[in-house]
């Protein structure tokens, strides 16, 4: 996967134009977009608490380390 990472304004019209990019015409392209507005701190405090939810789920009290170095070697390996 390729990345390109730019930022950009919204014109006065709630309009946003990506100029320049380096993909080639035609090229099918994800798009992302997020609120860089937000103070930092904020953004910060509210992915401790999306990552406390997540560990708190029934299925996370399972996982051990050894299941998760299983599933990055299988992701390194390309499996």
């Amino acid at each position: 996967m390729n990345a390109y990472k730019t930022y950009v304004q919204i014109d006065a019209t709630g309009r946003l134009v990506l100029e320049g990019l380096p993909f080639r015409q035609g090229a099918l392209l994800e798009v992302l977009i997020i609120d860089q507005s937000r103070p930092p701190q904020e953004r910060a405090e509210e992915w401790s608490a999306l990552m406390r939810h997540v560990q708190s789920l029934p299925q996370a009290q399972t996982i051990t380390d050894e299941d998760i170095a299983a599933e990055i070697d299988a992701c390194r390996s390309g499996q």
